[in-house]
């Protein structure tokens, strides 16, 4: 008997503990909005707010028709989503806002297009059904609204200059950027940009005397700077706070208003740990057992938990609003506890008894692998080959086949090997490890997709040149012998009948224009003297002037797998003397090539990186040693797009030159002197330029099975 009231008694103090605890936490509790999201179903526009309690009834609102939006208000509620600004752009909902003020919050809708609405309570959460904007009721809400703060409300074409910028302290310790708009009409865009805040204010002008930069850290607020400026038809205000801030916004007639705050930190609220996402609780007991507190959680949860006979002690314990997975671990971490998890059952018990048992289960599991029965299974290859895959699979210390001590992917008395002719793998093994197996060869034997690399290698060539040049001789003649002058290309000499004479004497100066390849020089001759002289002189001026370009255009192209370097290369190997260390000469060669070398791998985006390794050699000048070869080399890495095009490097060479020809002392003379002398002048452009297109080929795979 007295140990039955020993037992009432134990229940009716748990009773009363249990009851303090929910009385407890309901005074705790407040209701917050939580998270805001929004869905488009069947047309329509559905908000979901989220609150931490239920709702006693439906918040009051109101509707606006110019501009379009509705406002809910939430009594009592506070906004703990962390956000003030939503945006949406989804349907007919814009944006929403989310204002806490006067004990109460305030959700703000910004439409497209004015609608009506519908309310509906799901356990924590309220439904905002919006209407259709074609079959909504057109209303006038006469209540006043906070104006948008992001939306272009400006009807009018006309810019509406800026009046003025402030700045304020407020009186718990908050910056305010007061801005005077010209009217109320001025659409406003304000959002947050990395560390700062940006606010647009849309077809407006700035005078020259707002254009500057505020800097306003003096004032201790959050707020350091504050910069102003002109962009296009619209003014931009960028704010730069520091610390761990939150801003609001509101618009009054033709003010507005952004508020940016210090962030404030209950002290006496724990923040939610990384990776807990339980549903939170609050905890005060003073000296409570430990098992009767897991037991409390086990209810809040519907969790299973067994407490292993060795878990005792108490604790005293005061958690607020804390994740309930996270003050199931406070609570281990307290007490030295682990806990294994399998399904709804938790399994808590002192960390050394829980490791020793996990201990126990591997070397049974050991034990067991060690005894059971082995078996082969053949696996067939289709795009992997056999040999390459028993390598990946296996690192052999010795034997025959492919198999070895070592391996790693099978067990210690597993073994595997490779059949070429079927292109088949062979493993022994327990059959947990072969259907590991199996899926990992279904990883590896997978069709490697092919790149086709096309190159074009470019060389233009420019080429011009000018030379001037002269030859000048003398000659006798009889009476009846006479100078044929004009445009020729040479100067003849005939007698009365037309018969060409042999005996032109030879010329004095011969400096004419170059002749290069297959131009022609163009040359004037004509006589110093006349023909009734005994002599004569003869002069023959010659020019040249010549302009051509080319171009030189190589296409290699290759197809190679994903990752696996390819090579393609055309050209000529010249040979060239080399003496050995015992003094022998011997023949090597050294190549003079067009090579293309390219690695490609696909990236998970689609796009292509190139290794590349291009050459385009060239024989040059032969010397007393062999032929000197002339290289042009490009290596680098790209990415690619598929199909895209990419120029990888280009060599541009110029050489000019300006050579000149004469007759010593005489060809510097003035005026006479370029009698005596030629000029030739030359210039070579040379540019080389590589475009590479990688492209993916499409798998082609047979229907037939």
């Amino acid at each position: 008997m007295m140990g039955s009231n020993h037992s009432i008694l134990a229940k009716a103090r748990w009773g009363v503990a249990l009851s303090g605890l929910l009385l407890c936490s309901a005074a705790w509790a407040e209701a917050r909005i939580e998270a805001v999201t929004g869905t488009l179903q069947s047309g329509a526009e559905v908000i979901r707010v989220e609150l931490s309690e239920s709702l006693a009834a439906d918040p009051t609102g109101f509707v606006i028709q110019s501009p379009a939006r509705i406002a809910l208000d939430f009594p009592g509620v506070t906004n703990a989503s962390g956000k003030s600004l939503l945006d949406f752009n989804q349907g007919n909902l814009r944006s929403a806002n989310i204002v806490e003020a006067s004990g109460r919050s305030r959700i703000v809708l910004n439409l497209k297009a004015a609608t009506t609405y519908r309310l509906q309570r799901q356990g924590k959460s309220l439904l905002i059904l919006l209407d259709p904007a074609t079959a909504a009721a057109a209303a006038n809400a006469a209540a006043p609204a906070m104006a948008r703060v992001f939306e272009s409300k400006s009807t009018s074409s006309d810019v509406a200059p800026i009046q003025s910028v402030d700045f304020r302290r407020g009186v718990d310790g908050s910056g305010r950027i007061v801005v005077s708009l010209s009217n109320s009409q001025v659409g406003v865009d304000l959002r947050q940009e990395g560390k700062g805040l940006t606010v647009d204010f849309l077809r407006t002008a700035l005078p020259e005397n707002l254009r500057r930069k505020l800097d306003v850290a003096d004032f201790g607020t959050p707020v350091q700077t504050i910069a102003t400026s002109q962009q296009g038809d619209r003014v931009r205000m960028r704010v730069e706070p520091v610390g761990d801030w939150e801003h609001s916004a509101y618009q009054s007639d033709n003010q507005f208003v952004l508020e940016v705050r210090q962030k404030k930190v209950d002290a006496s609220k724990l923040t939610q740990g990384p990776g807990y996402s339980g549903e939170k609780l609050s905890l005060n007991f003073q000296n409570i057992e430990v098992r009767s507190l897991l037991q409390v959680i086990a209810d809040f949860t519907n969790f299973n938990i067994v407490t292993s006979d060795t878990v005792t002690g108490a604790l005293t314990l005061r958690l607020k609003d804390v994740p309930w997975d996270q003050a199931l671990q406070i609570i281990m971490d307290a007490k030295g506890l682990g806990m294994r998890k399998s399904g709804t059952v938790l399994w808590i018990a002192p960390k050394d008894e829980i490791d020793a048992r996990t201990k126990r289960d591997y070397e049974a599991a050991m034990e067991i692998q060690k005894l059971e029965p082995l078996r082969t299974q053949g696996f067939q290859l289709n795009y992997a080959k056999a040999a390459d895959i028993l390598q990946q699979i296996t690192t052999s210390s010795g034997g025959a086949g492919g198999t070895g001590a070592s391996t790693r992917f099978l067990s210690l008395r597993g073994s595997a090997i490779s059949e070429p002719r079927t292109n088949q793998l062979f493993v022994t093994d327990t059959p947990t490890k072969l259907e590991e197996m199996k899926a990992l060869l279904a990883t590896l034997d997978v069709p490697v997709r092919q790149v086709m690399i096309e190159a074009r290698i470019v060389e233009a060539r420019d080429t011009f040149g000018k030379s001037l040049g002269v030859k000048f001789g003398g000659g006798a003649i009889g009476s009846n012998r006479s100078l044929t002058t004009g445009i020729a290309n040479q100067t003849a000499i005939t007698d009365g009948s037309g018969k060409l004479q042999t005996d032109f004497s030879k010329n004095f100066v011969n400096l004419p224009a170059s002749v290069s390849g297959i131009n022609t020089v163009g040359q004037v001759a004509f006589s110093v003297f006349n023909s009734s002289m005994t002599r004569f002189l003869s002069l023959e001026l010659s020019a040249l002037e010549a302009e051509g370009d080319g171009k030189i255009i190589s296409n290699p192209r290759l197809v190679t797998a994903d990752q696996n370097k390819a090579l393609i290369e055309q050209g000529t190997e010249y040979p060239y003397s080399v003496t050995a260390p015992n003094g022998a000469t011997t023949i090597s060669f050294k190549k003079a090539v067009l090579k293309l070398e390219v690695t490609p791998q696909i990236t998970p985006e689609g796009d292509i990186i190139l290794d590349l390794d291009v050459n385009k050699d060239s024989r040059g000048e032969t010397t007393t040693q062999g032929v000197a070869i002339d290289t042009k080399h490009i290596k680098t890495q790209v990415l690619v797009e598929n199909g895209g095009t990419v120029v990888i490097g280009g060599i541009f060479e110029m050489e000019e030159t300006n050579q000149v020809n004469k007759v010593p002392l005489f060809g510097d003379l003035p005026v006479l002197g370029h009698l005596f002398r030629n000029t030739t002048k030359a210039s070579t452009k040379r540019e080389m330029l590589v475009f590479i297109t990688p492209k993916m080929l499409n798998q082609v795979r047979s229907a037939s099975k």
